[in-house]
C-alpha cells in the first residue's frame, strides 16, 4: 500500500512540473483594499476600480456597521495606472498604482463622521 500512495504522489509532482505550475510567471496586479468605517453609524459606499484606460475593472457596492472594517481583493493588468475609488453619500475617497511596477498593493480608506484618511503602498515590486 505504501508503495502506490509514493507513486501517485510522485505522479502528482512531476505533472505539476510538466504543465509549467512550478514555474508560473504572474503577469496579473492585486489590490488589498481595506475599508474602515470609524464612525458610529453605518455607511454605504461603492467601490470602483478603473485601469488606465478608465475602464472599470470592478463595480461593488456594500454597507459596513459602525466600528467595522472590511478588507476586499482585486485583480487587473499588470500594464499602467489603476485606480480604486470609494465613495458614499457625501465622502471620497481615492487611491492610484502603477501596476508596471507593483505586483501587490495595499491601501486603506477609513470614514469617520468628520473625514475620509487614505492611506496605500506598494508591499511588492514587479
Amino acid at each position: 500500500m505504501r508503495r502506490v500512495q509514493a507513486c501517485l504522489v510522485g505522479a502528482l509532482v512531476i505533472s505539476a512540473g510538466c504543465a509549467g505550475l512550478g514555474d508560473v510567471t504572474d503577469t496579473r496586479s492585486r489590490l488589498d483594499l481595506t475599508v474602515q468605517n470609524d464612525g458610529s453609524e453605518a455607511i454605504s459606499f461603492q467601490i470602483v476600480v478603473t485601469d488606465a484606460d478608465g475602464a472599470v475593472i470592478a463595480n461593488e457596492s456594500d454597507r459596513l456597521a459602525g466600528s467595522v472594517g472590511q478588507s476586499y481583493v482585486f485583480t487587473v493588468d499588470t500594464t499602467g495606472r489603476h485606480e480604486v475609488r470609494v465613495a458614499g453619500a457625501d465622502w471620497r475617497g481615492q487611491i492610484a498604482w502603477n501596476a508596471n511596477a507593483c505586483a501587490n498593493y495595499e491601501g486603506t480608506i477609513r470614514v469617520t463622521a468628520d473625514e475620509v484618511a487614505v492611506a496605500g503602498e506598494c508591499v511588492q515590486q514587479q
